[in-house]
């Protein structure tokens, strides 16, 4: 009697979980634990790491089931801030991520992809930088979610992958001819809620 209960809760709870796996679209979003990548003040300073700092990320996404698989394409407008001993960066941009995901077990999934990234507007310590080398870049998304009817929540690592550049005169210098390097590649955990529609 015991076993045929939890088997009977399971399956219910088995079936709410699947809710979501249908195809269809919905809004996301959530907070970015970021950071990028070495910054280098001139060419004989040695590099500096970033701080990592919280950022957040809101968007659309879809989702097409294609038997056991599914793919999902977002659209994410993501705002990430790092800190360099005082110095920060921050930075605006709209991720296209094309993952590509398979249901594991219950309500659990795992996805991977590629992500594109346009840089919308950058920042370092007050000094807007116009000169990245490549507005538009490519990175890679994993992740794991969990799906509970039409909500779902997802944690994912983003790494940038095309090398991308940011270069400027930092105004807190006196030598204005010292021109400082960012890499503007992003390196971060992303946690995310998602609502089906």
């Amino acid at each position: 009697m015991k076993k045929t209960l939890l088997l009977a809760v399971f399956a219910m709870f088995s079936m709410t979980a699947f809710a979501q796996s249908d195809s269809g679209f919905g809004i996301k979003g959530g907070l970015n634990y970021n950071g990028n990548g070495n910054y280098f003040e001139s060419a004989g300073d040695a590099a500096r790491e970033p701080d990592r700092n919280i950022g957040y990320h809101a968007g659309v996404f879809g989702k097409i089931k294609l038997g056991p698989i599914y793919l999902r394409p977002e659209l994410v407008y993501s705002k990430t801030k790092s800190d360099y001993n005082g110095d920060s960066f921050d930075m605006s941009k709209l991720d296209l991520p094309a993952l590509v995901g398979i249901k594991v077990i219950g309500p659990l999934h795992v996805f991977a992809g590629p992500a594109f990234q346009y840089i919308l507007d950058s920042e370092f310590d007050g000094i807007s930088i116009d000169n990245i080398e490549n507005d538009f870049s490519v990175g890679a998304h994993l992740g794991a979610g969990v799906n509970l009817g039409k909500l779902g929540i997802d944690l994912r690592y983003e790494r940038g992958l095309s090398s991308n550049e940011a270069k400027f005169i930092n105004t807190n210098i006196q030598d204005a001819s010292v021109e400082g390097r960012l890499d503007t590649r992003p390196d971060q955990l992303i946690l995310s809620l998602s609502l089906k529609l």
